[in-house]
Formats: structure tokens, C-alpha cells, sequence
């Protein structure tokens, strides 16, 4: 095995999980900020969900000897973004985490399960998950209304490095948000010694708490999405790339470590997507037999990125919220798109998408269930009725 090991492979291990920190760690810590998490309880989730990750694509990995790409579930943090604070608190979000996890691992195990979640309606998942991404893509307009100063940097540093390289736009946008907070951001005293102090890796157990709204509101949205969004497509990336493995015991693997990494405040782990692409193509290696290295090597990098965690936490929060909610939005901007594209492409299905869409965009809270389960649940409504129509008078 040590001899598949190459410069190429640990290069492009780095830049995967340079890429999946950068583009998204922000995304991750609005998501937990906002179901109701402290700042240090945020920090020891970004610690478990990077450790979790990361040991997790290594274990995967040196298993089957294919690059296995793990990635925290970003929609889902997305998702958590938008939920707002449940009755109960960060415990209850913590619970459920735990059973977003063993739904996960029962998808893994028993296909029936597998197969419901398979059978909901593309356009509507997608649907659910633009409806979800909207508000977070607003950001970066609203932080160049609200400073342009402040807002402008981020946003332009994303536009032109996009334009010739999409991968290193977000990593971009994420520095020139350091940079404005270097040289334009006031220090409160005594922040630079918090910084100091951020240094011990942050480890916070919260003990769970299980209701109804947590399931409803927070769990099922958070499984469907990690499993559509994520999940799914993870093992299409592999597929493409020719490494055919079962996707059952992918699925269980990544339900396990989410469910280690839930009581210190990790939501979701799950089979990456675009770090997928990057640890599997030939940039990896030439030989397909030798890639698995690039993940292995991801993996670690995962790990070391996690226990920076508390000064990375620590440094956003010297910021205004607005400005970290814009670096998070624009990473979000292609899965917005797609997810966009997705849910209308099909005239059949477009009206119970529209519907999807904004009741999830809305964004309204009923008996304390977030906005994203009534929007799939009143698009299902309309999807089933026009096909029951369709039906009915195709009989005639």
C-alpha cells in the first residue's frame, strides 16, 4: 500500500480538503449558530464533523482501496440555517442530528428505506433544497447593502477568480473576507489573547434532547437532504469514475460517524461530491488502482484543519454575522442553480415544485416544524393530485 503513495495523491488530497473547508466551514457554523448552538458549542461541532470526516474517508478508503470522499452534509447546514432555533434549544437540534444518523445507517442496512427515500419526487427535493439555499444566497447582496465597503471585497474577489478558476472563487472570497476583517474591522479589546486561547481544540458534549419538532422539523429534512443532495450523488461521482461499490455500506459507515460526531454538535457526514470528482480523476494519479490515496490523505488534512476549529470560530465571530453569511451564500450559489434547474426542468411536475419551492422559502414555522418539511409535504399534496388527474382522465 505505501507504495501507491504519490506527490500527486497528497497534493490533491490538500487541495480537497482545503477546497471542502474554505468553500462550506462557513455554511456549517451559520447552520449550527441558528438552531440555537453558543460559539463554542459551534466550534467543537466544526471540530467533530472535520475529525469524523476525515477519519472516516480514511477507514472507507484503506477498506475498499478507492478514493472514498467524505464531506459534512452542506445543505444540510444550509437547511439548519434556515430553521431558526427550536422550542428547547441546541439540545434538541442535537437530537436530532442523532436520528437524522441512524435513519442514515437503517438506509444503509434495510433497502426499503432506501428505496422510500429513492422514491420522492426529484423536482420536489430539489425544490426543497433551493427553497432552503435562497435565503442564504441573498446574503452577499445584503452585506454589500449593509457595509459596501465591507461587502464589495468578498463579492468581487469571488467573481473574478471564478471566472478563471470555480474552485479557488470561494477560497477567494473566504480570504478576501480575512483581509476585510484585518484591515477594516475594529477589535474589541483583549481579542487577539481569545484568539491565543482558541488554540486548545474545542470539545463540547451536549446531552440530547428528543421531541417531536426536533423530528419533524429538524431530523427528516436534514436525512432527506443529506441523502438526496448528497449521498445520492456521491455515488453517481464514483460510479462515473468506474469504482463500482455497493452504496449500502457507504451509507451505514457514513450514518456511524455522524452519529459519534452528533453529541459534540456535528449534524451530518456524508459521501462528498465535488472533492469526490477531485480525488477520483486523473489528477489524483493515472492509475485509478492508486487515487484512493487522495482521499487518504483529504482525510488527514480534514482531521488537522478540525483542531483549528476554535480560533476559526473565534475570528468569524469578530466579524459582523452578515459578512461570514456572505462567503457562505456565494458558496452556495451553484447548488442554488442546480437544485433550480433540477426542480423546474420537468413541465409535469413544475406547479408541485413552485409550491415546494416557497413554502420552503418562506421560511414559516408551524407548531415549531421548520418550513422545509410543510413545503415538501404541501408539494407532495400537489404532485399527487395532478398526476391523480392525469390519470383520471387518461381512463376517459
Amino acid at each position: 500500500m505505501l507504495r501507491d503513495i504519490s506527490a500527486q495523491s497528497f497534493f490533491m488530497g490538500f487541495l480537497a480538503a482545503f477546497v471542502g473547508t474554505a468553500s462550506s466551514f462557513a455554511v456549517v457554523l451559520q447552520g449550527l449558530t441558528a438552531v440555537g448552538a453558543t460559539s463554542f458549542e459551534a466550534a467543537s461541532g466544526l471540530l467533530a464533523l472535520s475529525v469524523a470526516m476525515g477519519v472516516c474517508a480514511i477507514v472507507l478508503s484503506l477498506k475498499t482501496r478507492m478514493p472514498i470522499s467524505i464531506a459534512w452534509s452542506t445543505p444540510g447546514a444550509a437547511l439548519l440555517a434556515t430553521s431558526g432555533a427550536v422550542e428547547g434549544g441546541f439540545p434538541v437540534a442535537v437530537g436530532a442530528f442523532i436520528i437524522c444518523a441512524v435513519l442514515i445507517i437503517i438506509c444503509g442496512i434495510w433497502k426499503p428505506l432506501g428505496k422510500a427515500v429513492a422514491a420522492i419526487p426529484g423536482p420536489l427535493a430539489n425544490a426543497m433544497l433551493a427553497g432552503v439555499l435562497l435565503g442564504l444566497c441573498l446574503a452577499p447582496i445584503k452585506a454589500v447593502a449593509f457595509n459596501p465597503l465591507f461587502g464589495l471585497p468578498i463579492v468581487i474577489a469571488w467573481l473574478v477568480v471564478g471566472r478563471f478558476n470555480r474552485i479557488l472563487a470561494v477560497p477567494a472570497a473566504l480570504a478576501a473576507f480575512v483581509l476585510v476583517l484585518v484591515f477594516g474591522v475594529t477589535f474589541p479589546d483583549g481579542a487577539i489573547d481569545q484568539l491565543n486561547l482558541s488554540l486548545v481544540p474545542p470539545v463540547e458534549f451536549v446531552m440530547p434532547k428528543f421531541t417531536i419538532a426536533g423530528l419533524v422539523g429538524i431530523a427528516l429534512p436534514l436525512f432527506i437532504v443529506t441523502m438526496a443532495s448528497q449521498n445520492i450523488p456521491g455515488t453517481a461521482v464514483l460510479r462515473a469514475h468506474d469504482y463500482d461499490t455497493p452504496p449500502g455500506p457507504l451509507f451505514t459507515m457514513t450514518g456511524i460517524f455522524s452519529l459519534l460526531s452528533a453529541p459534540f454538535g456535528g449534524h451530518a457526514v456524508n459521501l462528498a461530491a465535488i472533492t469526490a470528482a477531485m480525488c477520483a480523476g486523473e489528477d489524483a494519479h493515472p492509475d485509478p488502482k492508486r487515487r484512493y490515496w487522495a482521499a487518504i490523505f483529504a482525510g488527514g488534512f480534514y482531521v488537522l484543519f478540525g483542531l483549528l476549529a476554535g480560533v476559526i470560530t473565534s475570528l468569524v465571530s469578530l466579524a459582523p454575522s452578515i459578512l461570514i453569511e456572505a462567503v457562505a451564500g456565494l458558496a452556495l450559489i451553484g447548488a442554488f442553480s442546480g437544485s433550480a434547474v433540477a426542480a423546474f426542468r420537468d413541465e409535469g411536475s413544475r406547479e408541485a415544485a413552485a409550491v415546494t419551492f416557497l413554502v420552503t422559502a418562506a421560511g414559516l414555522t408551524f407548531y415549531g416544524i421548520s418550513g422545509a418539511f410543510w413545503g415538501l409535504l404541501a408539494g407532495i399534496l400537489i404532485y399527487a393530485l395532478t398526476h391523480l388527474k392525469h390519470r383520471t382522465a387518461s381512463r376517459r
